[in-house]
């Protein structure tokens, strides 16, 4: 199964949390095969909000989503 990583970011409540304030609002990196890219991609949308502490992007496993019991 193909392994797909989804990054986004927004401005978030709380920077030690998880709760975006405007879901519209969210910046969509993009959908990526590996984690490596995924990663690659989160680190270069981070580095460009570095000086925003309310600006959080993050990596989704959505493979993990999409076939749960394959975790384990």
């Amino acid at each position: 199964m193909q392994k797909l990583h989804l990054v986004i970011g927004g401005r978030v409540k709380d920077p030690q949390g998880l709760d975006f304030v405007d879901l519209k609002a969210l910046d969509y990196v993009g959908v990526f095969p590996d984690y490596a890219s995924a990663e690659e991609a989160w680190r270069g949308a981070a580095q460009r909000s570095v000086d925003d502490a309310e600006m959080k992007y993050v990596v989704v496993h959505l493979h993990r989503l999409l076939d749960p019991a394959s975790e384990g």
